[in-house]
């Protein structure tokens, strides 16, 4: 059973992600803390009548957002406006959001009825930037054909590199980094499947990942591994999901990772579009273009409930 700010649970069957913008914090101050607090009442009415839906919710602030609507509040140490990262070749855009909204259920019907009781909750104080609807494709595939978050931690691990850790006032609270990724379908195709293999650094039926040996230094899985002064790996946790409009010719994953040290993903971001050593990008962003990319700050669910009452 999934809960509210349930960041370590898994992807799920479907998704539906919304950005929001607030045009006038202050006008919306209310019926934004309202949510806050009757956020896990919309997620208990589908638990209570479909108890094996695994239906969830997760609510996140931009850092404008945070600051405008809680200012008795102190900034979350890692919350920003999150600056674009631009490489010799590929760009992680910036883009702009006060509310972020992650809805998953093995039901796409309470997806849906969650999306639309938390956007009548808001009428009249919001605008949307971005609605996203993902789905499970195959066994956890990306639709470029690899398995999707083979990477991330599980159980107590996944906590770990999830939550925001002890001896911060946000213990128990996360990170969450969004990006729209586009795939040049057409171009991927056409690349055989040994190079789609040392583009991802794993292959594409089993999963297995490829040898040191075989592996390129650009491969995605090498760039995206990063390690502390103690040699340490340092883990996020993702929800990736697949979306697609077929008749618009767009195919993507929505990426999304949740860390209690958002400096651990702006890492793992710079080794893509930059590289390091510099030039050294990560090669499936020859085929995959991020068209968003905003940080949110996610506050646990005992916190959300006392925003609400801020």
């Amino acid at each position: 059973m999934f809960a509210i700010q349930n960041v370590e649970a898994k992807p799920g069957n479907h998704a539906l992600f919304m950005v929001f913008a607030l045009p006038d914090y202050q006008k919306a101050t209310a019926q934004v803390k309202d949510l806050c607090g009757g956020l896990e009442a919309i997620i208990k009415s589908k638990l209570n009548r479909f108890g094996d839906s695994q239906t969830g919710a997760v609510m996140g602030f931009g850092a404008k957002a945070f600051a405008e609507l809680f200012p008795k509040r102190n900034k979350p140490k890692e919350l920003e406006e999150f600056k674009e990262i631009r490489g010799d070749k590929h760009l992680a855009p910036s883009t702009p959001g006060d509310l972020f909204f992650h809805i998953r259920s093995a039901r796409i019907d309470l997806c849906h009825q969650v999306a639309e009781q938390i956007t009548k909750a808001l009428a009249g104080v919001t605008q949307s930037v971005d609605e996203t609807h993902g789905f499970r494709y195959f066994d956890s595939r990306a639709l470029i054909g690899f398995v999707d978050g083979t990477e991330n931690p599980e159980a107590e691990e996944a906590a770990q590199a999830a939550k925001i850790p002890e001896g911060d006032e946000y213990c128990g609270s996360s990170y969450a980094f969004v990006q729209k990724y586009l795939h040049d379908s057409s171009a991927w195709d056409a690349l055989p499947v040994e190079e789609q293999e040392k583009a991802i650094g794993r292959r594409k039926f089993n999963d297995a990942e490829l040898s040191e040996k075989e592996k390129p230094a650009n491969a995605h899985n090498a760039v995206t591994n990063i390690k502390d002064d103690d040699g340490k790996e340092l883990k996020i946790v993702r929800a990736n999901m697949p979306f697609a409009n077929p008749s618009k010719g767009e195919f993507g994953t929505y990426f999304i990772g949740y860390s209690g040290l958002f400096s651990t993903t702006k890492r793992m971001l710079e080794n893509m579009f930059v590289g390091e050593p510099r030039g050294n990008y990560d090669r499936l962003l020859d085929f995959s273009r991020p068209i968003t990319g905003t940080l949110f700050f996610i506050p646990s669910a005992d916190l959300l409930s006392e925003l609400s009452e801020d």
